[in-house]
């Protein structure tokens, strides 16, 4: 069953922000559970590379 009902704009473009995070979230804490990660150091490195005249390219999942 679906309810319908009339809300504000403001109010429901929040609510599909939330459920978008919330869905991120989840696939984020699946990757991480599945050992899809990036290595701490790694992008450590990456960032301070970043302001050099040679940045390192962005790190990749293992």
């Amino acid at each position: 069953m679906a309810l319908t009902a009339q809300v504000p704009i403001l109010l429901a473009e929040k609510v599909d922000q939330e459920q978008e995070r919330s869905r991120l979230t989840r696939e984020a804490l699946a990757e991480v559970d599945a050992g899809q990660v990036i290595d701490h150091q790694a992008v450590q490195a990456w960032a301070d590379s970043l302001s050099t005249a040679e940045p390192l390219p962005p790190p990749i999942r293992r």
